[in-house]
């Protein structure tokens, strides 16, 4: 029976993790799907950024006073209004289902609507304090994500690690969430020794530089102050021309961030000239910086995937990374899983990607290999089944 599928795109400029997800798996479920209409609700303010999307969906651009991405942060909420204009939109467009990619864009919806929830972990409800800049964004966040798992029929998550924090922390029954993976895009593959040379002149790197990188948010909890102290301690062992690469948006973050704290630690230990800013960097010459790392490092307390860390794989790189997460078992054997915590752990990691090439050859090796089985296209197939099950 085709269907008509109403999808949350309100996420989609995101420059995080929600908004990798929404794009890839958006776009990835408008090219495989001939069977069933699909209506993408996105804030007029971003619609052009679907543009591509409009020969095989339906594109309604809703007007918002503010775009959710801006609006929804670790200090500010959305606009009831905003969120009635959204909700009459969907009204109006009568679906028979409806999609939200995350909960982070979640907004009220006809309690008559079927509903998939897609829920990425419960980072922020196990680690509050470090998620959250105030206590009025904390219980604005608690609420909605309430209000929203209370509303949907079905949920949807990212790993099978995730759905257990979605049962044990969030309370939602095993029985009723199901699973869609994340996935590198197509983009990240590894890049040959010319073009990583020329990107990595862009970022101060000499030619004979090494580096680990980090990439993603700065937030308390992706513990990126331990990997600057392990980062430090391996400097001081004599390990040679290697600088560390921080990769994320500086100051257009609207999440919780610690770049402060962070820019006083690496002052305090005399890292300046070691530890590199890079500010937001686009896809095409991320994959050069990761392609020509020693390891990409995700020392979270959390990750309910990890991304970044697959991104670098498909690259060809190594990783160390959380065990608080499912990259041990997505990328087993490709990399070194360290406990969120431990100091001499992370350092030990480091230092051994460093004094062992064979064995981190040998890792990125078996880290392509794995990141090359998972895909959004398969992704995109898994989703659309949940969906349909949300919808009977």
């Amino acid at each position: 029976m085709s269907l008509r599928i109403g999808i949350d795109a309100t996420s989609w400029a995101n420059g995080r993790g929600y908004g990798r997800y929404t794009r890839e798996l958006i776009t990835a479920m408008v090219g495989n799907c001939s069977e069933h209409e699909l209506i993408i609700f996105i804030e007029a303010e971003n619609a052009s950024l679907v543009d591509e999307l409009a020969d095989q969906s339906t594109i309604v651009p809703v007007a918002l006073s503010r775009a959710p991405t801006k609006a929804a942060t670790s200090t500010t909420s959305r606009s009831l209004i905003d969120m009635w204009r959204l909700r009459r939109a969907v009204e109006k467009s009568r679906v028979d289902v409806f999609f939200f990619p995350t909960v982070y864009t979640w907004f009220p919806i006809s309690r008559k609507q079927k509903v998939l929830l897609c829920v990425h972990d419960a980072i922020a409800e196990r680690f509050p304090k470090l998620c959250f800049g105030n206590k009025r964004a904390q219980l604005f966040w608690n609420l909605k994500v309430k209000c929203a798992i209370r509303q949907a029929n079905l949920y949807l998550t990212i790993s099978d690690y995730a759905a257990g924090d979605l049962e044990n922390v969030l309370g939602i029954p095993r029985s009723l969430i199901r699973t869609a993976s994340n996935a590198p895009s197509s983009v990240f593959s590894p890049r040959s020794s010319t073009r990583i040379s020329e990107v990595a002149g862009l970022y101060d790197l000499a030619p004979t530089d090494s580096w680990f990188i980090y990439v993603g948010g700065f937030n308390p909890h992706k513990n990126v102050g331990d990997l600057i102290t392990a980062f430090a301690k391996i400097r001081e062992q004599g390990s040679g021309d290697i600088k560390l690469l921080l990769v994320g948006a500086l100051d257009e973050d609207v999440f919780h961030g610690d770049q402060a704290e962070l820019k006083k630690q690496i002052s305090a230990l005399q890292l300046a000239n070691d530890v590199i800013w890079t500010g937001f960097v686009d896809d095409d010459k991320l994959a050069a910086l990761l392609s020509g790392s020693l390891a990409l490092v995700l020392p979270s307390a959390c990750e309910g995937f990890g991304l970044p860390a697959v991104e670098a794989a498909a690259c060809g790189t190594a990783v160390i990374a959380t065990t608080e997460s499912p990259l041990p078992s997505i990328l087993e054997d490709g990399g070194i899983f360290v406990a969120p915590g431990n100091a001499q752990g992370l350092v030990d990691a480091l230092e051994a990607i460093v004094r062992d090439p064979r064995g981190r050859e040998l890792m990125a090796q078996v880290a392509r290999t794995k990141a090359s089985t998972l895909d959004w296209n398969v992704t995109a197939t898994q989703a659309m089944t949940h969906i349909c099950e949300a919808a009977s």
